[in-house]
């Protein structure tokens, strides 16, 4: 099932290597004004074009609304959007035949669907799929802003290289910050040497991963749906969608199992006129609900599957053992153009949310 949300929800379509990818999107309130300029921006976010780490693969992404629209506003029926493939490449692909690849979906899928399942570039396990997400959530963050709500995310690491963050810059200053590198890091310093082993990896036949953190500022208390439908849970639930994200934690996460209650624990406090805590080490959570505090989420990326380097396999037909050396296209890095894609799913799951709970007319 290709679906999420619940009032707000987007179920995404295509392939890698099919004629299309995109997304349908059904409980955009009627009336809505929808900023498509806007979304493109975002859709050009993920494109490799400009970006020297990058896959070769140049596809226009040019944001096609099939349908929901009336005049650039939404007019209460599914809005459908799309973007059409065009550079593609098959052969790469064919010739693996029968050879999974180290990493990928390969296995499982040929198992689960049959030999003739549409693997070419992952099919629907492929990262391409990503697009539609950002459709769906470059939509949402509209209704987010009316709400005085915004989503910032950069990457916090890549390799063993760490970016230091500005412990009081505004999600402004965190957005300009990481525009000003390839690899959208806040930090100067460690974005080129991200950007170096990034390099280095590629020259190695080899592939990167890293960290991603996302912040949702301005959200008011209360928002959530426990026990199950919790932020947490269903920020996760998105974030697992996103292909080659392995590992999710909220404020500081794996950190906590280490740290006493009374390290952990954010003491309350008025400031301002309103309730807010001296230290975020929840996240911006707890019980599942938000605090007023910001959220903060991070993900983290595995290495790009598809690498130069000889692997071992399997071959299916003849029951043999083998190797592969992956040749096509690819990021040796993925983590920079997965900075805007998990963007706009937490600011997808943060609309549903608000619209579940009556935050969002």
């Amino acid at each position: 099932m290709m679906r999420f949300g619940e009032r707000l929800r987007m179920t995404v379509f295509g392939s890698s290597h099919g004629p299309e990818v995109g997304v349908e999107i059904d409980g955009v309130p009627a009336g809505v004004i929808v900023d498509v300029p806007a979304i493109q921006r975002q859709l050009d976010r993920r494109r490799p074009v400009g970006r020297r780490l990058a896959t070769r693969r140049q596809e226009e992404d040019r944001l096609e609304i099939d349908s929901g629209l009336v005049d650039g506003i939404s007019d209460g029926r599914i809005l459908r959007a799309h973007v059409a493939n065009a550079d593609i490449r098959r052969a790469p692909y064919d010739r693996l035949g029968d050879v999974p690849r180290p990493g990928h979906a390969d296995f499982p899928a040929r198992v689960r669907y049959g030999p003739e399942a549409d693997l070419s570039g992952g099919g629907i396990f492929s990262g391409r799929m990503t697009v539609g997400l950002v459709i769906a959530g470059a939509l949402a963050r509209g209704l987010l802003a009316a709400r005085g709500i915004d989503v910032v995310a950069f990457t916090r690491s890549i390799g063993p290289v760490d970016a230091r963050v500005p412990a009081e810059a505004t999600p402004a200053e965190l957005r300009a910050l990481a525009a000003r590198s390839e690899v959208e890091a806040p930090d100067p310093a460690a974005a080129a040497a991200m950007e170096a082993a990034i390099q280095e990896a590629r020259r190695d036949g080899d592939s990167l991963g890293g960290v991603i953190e996302v912040r949702g500022y301005g959200l008011p208390v209360g928002l959530g749906e426990p026990f199950f439908d919790s932020v947490e849970s269903e920020i996760a639930h998105a974030f697992f969608s996103v292909p080659a994200v392995k590992g999710v934690e909220f404020g500081a996460g794996f950190a906590a199992a280490r740290m006493r209650g009374s390290e952990h624990n954010d003491p309350f406090a008025w400031i301002d006129g309103r309730v807010q805590t001296l230290s975020n080490h929840a996240g911006g959570i707890l019980g599942g609900l938000t605090t007023g505090m910001p959220v903060v989420v991070r993900a983290a990326v595995k290495p790009t599957s598809s690498i130069a380097k000889p692997q071992r396999s399997v071959d299916l037909a003849a029951h043999r053992d083998t190797t592969v050396t992956v040749t096509g296209r690819h990021d040796p890095c993925i983590v920079p153009r997965a900075v805007g894609v998990l963007e706009n799913v937490t600011a997808f799951v943060l609309a549903d949310l608000a619209l579940r709970g009556g935050f969002l007319p």
